[in-house]
C-alpha cells in the first residue's frame, strides 16, 4: 500500500512499557537504532523532545546544545530521514512542577523560557520547522492556586517571547483537557485557536490534534481536526486511539473505533492535509505485553490501518453520498458507510 501521507513517530514511541503500575519490562533501545528501524518501516521522519535530541541539555552550553544536535541532524541524514519538530519536555523537569509557563515561581518560568528558547535551537539545527508545545502542566491542580485570567495571559506572553526569538519558526499547541493535571488551560482546538489569535503573529501559531485527547475531551476527533483545517491551522496530527474517558492510552490508531479512524483520515484527505509538507504522527505505544523482537508493530500497524481508511476514502461513493444527503436518507448514507467499511 502508498500513502499520500508522511509518516513519523517519536523515540518515546517505542518504550519500555512503564506505567504507573508497573516498572518496564524491556530494554532501552538508543536513538540511532529506532532512527534506522523508522526508516525500515515505511516512516519519513522523527519527531523529537528536546532532551531525546540532546539528553544532557540542563548541563550544557547553548553552542554545546546546538553542536550536539547537527551530530543528530547527520544521524538522521544518514537514514534518510527528517525531523518533523521539537518539543520542550518541561513536564518531566524538576523546575516545573507547577507548571513552566504559567509557573508561580520566577524562576522556574525562567527556566521554562530558557529550555522553549533552546528547542528552537534544537529544530533549527535539525531542520525542523515547527516547535510543539504540549501544556502538560499548563493548569493546576488546585484551582485557587492560580488567577487563570492572569496565567493564560502568561502563556501568551511566553509564545510572543518565542516568536520573537525565531521570526521563522512555527509554534504548534497540542491541546489536551486532562492529565497530569486536571485543569488543563488548553484543553480542546477551541482554546488553541484563541490563543493563536492572542499572540503577536497568528500566523505562526498552530496546533496538533491528537486523537485520543479530543476523545479524553469528549469531542470527536475529526471535527477537531476540522475545525482547525477550517482556519489554516492544522500544523500536525498526532494518530491513535482511545477506549472511553480514561486514561491517555495512545492505542494503535484505528483499533477502538473504525469509524472514528475512518472520518479522521476523510476529513484529511478532503481538505488536501499534507499539501504545505504537513506530516502524520503517530503517537502510539506498545501493549506491555509486547516482546522486545517485536516492538514495532504497533507503529506499523497505526500506519497500515491509516492507509488502509485511505482506500477507503477514495472508493467513497460521493454520488450516492449526494443522493442521500438531498434525500436526507442519513440511514441509508449511515448503512453504505458501514458496509463499506466491513467489506473489500
Amino acid at each position: 500500500m502508498k500513502s499520500r501521507f508522511k509518516f513519523t513517530a517519536g523515540p518515546w514511541n517505542v518504550n519500555e512499557g512503564v506505567e504507573a503500575f508497573g516498572p518496564g519490562v524491556r530494554e532501552t533501545i538508543d536513538l540511532e537504532t529506532k532512527v534506522k528501524k523508522f526508516a525500515e518501516i515505511g516512516l519519513s521522519g522523527v519527531q523529537f523532545h528536546d532532551d531525546d535530541a540532546v539528553p544532557d541539555m540542563n548541563n550544557m552550553s547553548e553552542k554545546q546544545i546546538i553542536d550536539y544536535a547537527k551530530d543528530v541532524k547527520s544521524m538522521l541524514d544518514k537514514y534518510g530521514m527528517t525531523a518533523e519538530f521539537v518539543a520542550p519536555r518541561l513536564w518531566m523537569d524538576p523546575h516545573t512542577t507547577d507548571g513552566g509557563f504559567t509557573s508561580n515561581s520566577k524562576e522556574d518560568y525562567e527556566f521554562a523560557m530558557w529550555r522553549a528558547k533552546r528547542s528552537i535551537d534544537i529544530a533549527n539545527a535539525l531542520g525542523a520547522k515547527n516547535v510543539v508545545l504540549w501544556l502538560a502542566r499548563e493548569g493546576t491542580l488546585c484551582a485557587e492556586s492560580k488567577d487563570p485570567v492572569e496565567k493564560i495571559g502568561q502563556l501568551i506572553t511566553s509564545i510572543d517571547e518565542m516568536l520573537a526569538y525565531d521570526s521563522k519558526i512555527k509554534i504548534l499547541i497540542e491541546s489536551k483537557p486532562n492529565e497530569p493535571i486536571d485543569r488543563s488551560y488548553c484543553g480542546t482546538i477551541g482554546h488553541v485557536m484563541a490563543v493563536s489569535a492572542a499572540s503577536k503573529d497568528p500566523s505562526r501559531v498552530g496546533a496538533v490534534l491528537e486523537s485520543a485527547h479530543a476523545i479524553l475531551a469528549g469531542l470527536d476527533p475529526a471535527n477537531e481536526m476540522a475545525f482547525a483545517l477550517k482556519f489554516g491551522k492544522l500544523g500536525s496530527v498526532h494518530l491513535n486511539d482511545q477506549n472511553g474517558c480514561r486514561y491517555d492510552q495512545d492505542k494503535t490508531f484505528g483499533s477502538e473505533n473504525l469509524r472514528n479512524a475512518f472520518n479522521q483520515i476523510k476529513v484529511l484527505c478532503d481538505h488536501n492535509y499534507g499539501a504545505n509538507g504537513e506530516m502524520v504522527g503517530l503517537d502510539v505505544k506498545a501493549m506491555r505485553t509486547q516482546k522486545p523482537d517485536d516492538q514495532y508493530r504497533h507503529i506499523q500497524n497505526s500506519m497500515k490501518l491509516a492507509m488502509m481508511m485511505e482506500q477507503k476514502v477514495e472508493k467513497f461513493d460521493r454520488a450516492f453520498q449526494a443522493e442521500c444527503i438531498k434525500e436526507r436518507n442519513y440511514e441509508k448514507l449511515e448503512m453504505y458507510v458501514m458496509e463499506l467499511l466491513l467489506t473489500d
